[in-house]
């Protein structure tokens, strides 16, 4: 999965960029929070990992 594709859908399921890092974007979700790293690409666990901690849907 591409990172400018999982930005999108946590954007839509209502995450926002917290802040940006050297090597991470950090998104929050309520009270919840998780890393996604600057990488073209994003492995399908990894993606699936990242929905998980902010309690989003995972859909490739």
């Amino acid at each position: 999965m591409k990172r400018h594709q999982i930005i999108k859908h946590l954007k839509k399921h209502g995450a926002y960029l917290l802040r940006e890092g050297k090597r991470h974007t950090i998104f929050q979700k309520g009270h919840l929070k998780t890393e996604v790293p600057r990488h073209n690409e994003i492995v399908d666990e990894l993606a699936r990992k990242i929905c998980k901690d902010l309690d989003i849907p995972f859909t490739r």
